[in-house]
């Protein structure tokens, strides 16, 4: 029995390459205008459902059945081999460059060979829009949605064939498609992830019916037997002419849609709604493309267009792998918000000269012949002419190298990355000192939640109870209220004295914490209230909790300027939450990200701007020591800890010693003055 081989049809080879090129533009340049260029996948989702729902109506129109083994087999044939190349290669080169590029990898090799990336991904507790540590195969994703509807699709077809008329069969896949992207909607609703609603098969099966259901409105096979395909390549249609005119004009306001969705600021926050636009929009493209001698189709059919689109799934494989290793290899860490641009060109150029090769030397050989002809094929060249032969040996060297590549580096993917690792250290050394035994035998205080208590007073607190004055600082303990003088009268220079760790409130960000163990040993006892992802609008709500549970110290350090942009109405409402009585330490932040600059400019123009507040410098204390950070280069290590727990306490100990060092140049003028006016005096 003969199958009918897929139609071609106009303007898919196009369409293929726009998709590819946003989905690649968005990874590889994330600073352009493609902010939500994701939605490409969504086009591939499209385009996929109604290739495939085509070729399988035009094969039961031809045969009477569905030839579901071999059906798979063509599919095995189409995306196995350049997978496996992308994935070998990879995997080798990361085990190369070693570190926190290797985390997960087992689990994600596991997921590409079962083609269930997303569901392990989401149990995995991995998510797509993180900018930090992306995985080295995160994009493979897209591909386990589309092999597991290729698994399911055909043995649901016939069902909806018994819908005896065509428009009852687009009705179903219409409601399909609207199931699909509702039950997105109740998924986050409910308080799933994003990345749970966006990896998931059952919530972003939407492009796929979508294109389904374009397949059965073009759809003529069920009424009378498959002809061939017309020039342009789509299947004869009995539309009005006016319909046929207009039909270009719609497809083309269509595409112009899809690129203006693509550039649509944080798409992702609206899911689905973005990429179900996204997908909406190619179906009407692919509708106008494919029409009878339509001129979108032979637009998208000009040659660069259908040269990438040929190549696409290849180049869509290799695009994130290669820029993640490059990434790595040129900065030593990998945010994709973060690419620099020679990077991202350089992994267009790699992406695009390794598609080609794999498109050449294994997919079409192995899409030809099927993978037992591509290895007879290959026996045949060990037994030619020496170049053919030496051909063949590479290869064949080639993945025997990638296969135990990849083996040794699962092997060797640490349990964990180095930024989870220092972030894990904070916990450990916050549990320690909360189990610590304080000086009278009994448990301190928890570091990282106290218990609610009174300050005690210290002795330079004492003296004047309940006279708090506003805008003054907290007396430094040890400071004179009146400083000692040399014997000829000139003030002598103040002699600081740092500030006690049970005079300090630290609230933080996952920066903080890592830095936990340096903190408390620059100052035992300073209260540490610091978890991962929080931001500056969440510091408000807990210095205000701690007021209001009388566990607030005189000095409060606020690290949260990593996870976002800061204003000043959210610095404003922490300065009213610290009150008067108290002095405010903010730390900037110092990330591959694009906020960065904001905050900390944001940072030191509200201390300039507001007594008792000042800046610890943690970006340029850190900035030329960047081998302390793990990474990410965010998080800092043992080391990198002791540089944020020295920042502080000098930012610290300068604000509680600002009293006596303006006492100290006041004093200083006095003196010189009075010099002068003697010596005038004298002079007469």
């Amino acid at each position: 029995m003969i199958t009918p081989t897929a139609p071609r049809y106009a303007g898919l080879d196009g369409v293929r390459a726009v998709a590819v090129l946003i989905v690649v533009l968005y990874h590889l340049f994330p600073a352009w205008f493609l902010r939500s260029g994701f939605v490409g996948v969504d086009v591939f989702f499209v385009i996929s459902g109604f290739l495939i729902t085509s070729l399988l109506l035009r094969e039961r129109a031809a045969t009477g059945r569905i030839a579901l083994a071999a059906f798979w087999k063509r599919r095995a044939r189409r995306l196995l081999p350049a997978l496996a190349a992308v994935v070998t290669v990879c995997a080798s080169l990361a085990w190369l460059i070693g570190g926190d590029v290797l985390v997960g990898l087992g689990r994600q090799v596991l997921g590409a060979a079962t083609f269930s990336y997303n569901w392990l991904a989401i149990a995995g507790g991995s998510t797509y829009f993180s900018a930090g540590e992306p995985e080295l195969f995160r994009n493979l994703w897209s591909l386990a949605v589309e092999e597991q509807f290729y698994l399911v699709w055909p043995l649901m077809l016939p069902v909806l064939m018994l819908a005896r008329r065509r428009w009852m069969r687009v009705g179903a896949a219409l409601v399909l498609a609207a199931g699909s992207a509702t039950w997105a909607v109740g998924a986050l609703a409910s308080g799933a992830t994003l990345t749970r609603a966006y990896y998931g098969t059952d919530t972003h099966a939407f492009g796929l019916l979508l294109g389904v259901a374009l397949a059965f409105a073009l759809d003529r096979s069920s009424s009378r037997m498959a002809g061939s395909a017309t020039a342009g390549g789509a299947t004869p249609t009995t539309g009005r002419a006016g319909i046929a005119v207009g039909m270009p004009l719609v497809g083309g306001a269509a595409l112009i849609g899809l690129l203006v969705v693509s550039s649509w600021p944080d798409g992702a926050s609206v899911y689905p709604a973005v990429p179900l636009i996204a997908s909406v929009l190619t179906a009407v493209v692919i509708a106008a493309a494919v029409s009878p001698g339509s001129p979108l189709g032979r637009a998208l059919d000009v040659a660069p267009l259908r040269w990438v689109g040929e190549r696409s799934y290849g180049i869509y494989l290799w695009h994130w792998p290669v820029v993640v290793l490059l990434t790595i290899a040129a900065t030593g860490t990998i945010v994709d918000t973060a690419i620099p641009l020679a990077v991202g060109v350089t992994a267009l150029v790699v992406t695009l000269g390794a598609s080609a090769v794999s498109y050449r030397v294994l997919e079409q050989p192995v899409r030809r012949l099927g993978a037992r002809g591509a290895v007879r094929a290959l026996g045949l060249r060990l037994r030619a002419t020496p170049v053919r032969r030496f051909g063949a040996i590479t290869v064949v060297a080639a993945g025997a190298l990638g296969a135990v590549g990849t083996a040794a580096a699962v092997a060797a993917a640490p349990p964990v990355s180095s930024s989870e690792a220092v972030v894990q250290a904070g916990l450990e050394a916050l549990a320690e000192a909360s189990a610590a035994p304080a000086p009278n035998g009994t448990p301190t205080p928890p570091a990282a939640s106290p218990t609610p208590r009174a300050p005690e007073p210290s002795a330079s607190t004492s003296a004047a109870p309940g006279e708090a004055v506003p805008g003054a600082l907290p007396p430094a303990p040890g400071v004179a209220a009146r400083p000692p003088r040399a014997d000829d009268g000139r003030p002598l220079p103040p002699v600081h004295t740092p500030v006690p760790g049970d005079r300090i409130t630290a609230v933080g960000d996952s920066v903080m914490l890592a830095s936990a163990g340096g903190l408390l040993d620059e100052r035992p006892g300073m209260q540490i209230d610091a978890a991962v992802s929080r931001s500056m609008w969440q510091g408000g709500e807990i210095v205000q909790t701690l007021a209001a549970q009388g566990a607030l110290r005189d000095y409060v350090v606020i690290g949260l300027g990593t996870n976002g942009p800061v204003d000043d109405e959210e610095l404003q409402t922490l300065y009213d939450a610290v009150g008067p009585e108290r002095c405010l330490v903010l730390v900037n932040a110092f990330a591959p990200r694009d906020w960065i600059d904001g905050v900390n400019t944001e940072l030191t123009s509200f201390a300039a701007t507001h007594p008792r507040v000042a800046v610890a410098d943690w970006s340029r204390a850190i900035a030329p020591k960047v081998d302390l950070l793990a990474g990410d280069q965010i998080h800092p290590g043992p080391t990198g800890g002791a540089v944020y727990a020295d920042t502080v306490a000098g930012a610290l100990d300068a604000l509680a010693n600002r009293p006596a060092d303006v006492g100290y140049r006041a004093g200083m003028v006095h003196w010189a003055l009075a010099q002068a006016e003697g010596r005038a005096l004298d002079a007469r």
